[in-house]
């Protein structure tokens, strides 16, 4: 069989993988029922979706044709290791400076990965992803994220 688009025959297959990964991981945790689901209930649900879009879109690959196969280009290592330092300097921050400078930080760094940024753009999505934030995670659903930096007084 010939691959016939590799983009999605790669995209679909990541898809797949992760999909079956998250639906075999959810299946250490209790189901539950419909009415009272219990923690394995969404991972395994959206793990089988996500592995169906990726079997759907690796089917695609190999069945509809592409003018020039839609080649995957080389690995835009720049941007992946800024997004992944920025996501790891978010862990490291959040116990330590809280959400509020946490999340910022995250964003701005984030950014610097796009050749296509703006300053107002950066300042618009940190300023509504952090109130987002602070509304869905601790005002809705009532999770204990440090806020503020805690201080810590040696003595």
């Amino acid at each position: 069989m010939k691959i016939k688009s590799e983009r999605d025959f790669w995209s679909g297959l990541m898809f797949l993988l992760v999909g079956l990964a998250f639906a075999w991981g959810a299946l250490n945790y209790s189901f539950g029922s419909s009415a009272r689901p219990g923690p394995a209930y969404f991972p395994f649900g959206l793990g089988i979706i996500l592995a169906l879009l990726g079997a759907f879109t690796l089917f695609e690959a190999l069945t509809i044709e592409t003018e020039d196969g839609e080649p995957v280009g080389s690995i835009a290592w720049r941007p992946l290791l800024i997004i992944l330092g920025a996501v790891a300097l978010f862990g490291v921050m959040l116990p330590r400076l809280g959400m509020f400078i946490s999340l910022p930080v995250l964003i701005v760094v984030a950014s610097l990965a796009s050749e296509e940024f703006t300053w107002l753009s950066i300042v618009i999505s940190a300023v509504a992803l952090t109130v987002f934030s602070w509304l869905v995670f601790s005002k809705g659903l009532g999770l204990t994220i440090p806020l503020w930096p805690t201080i810590a007084f040696g003595g």
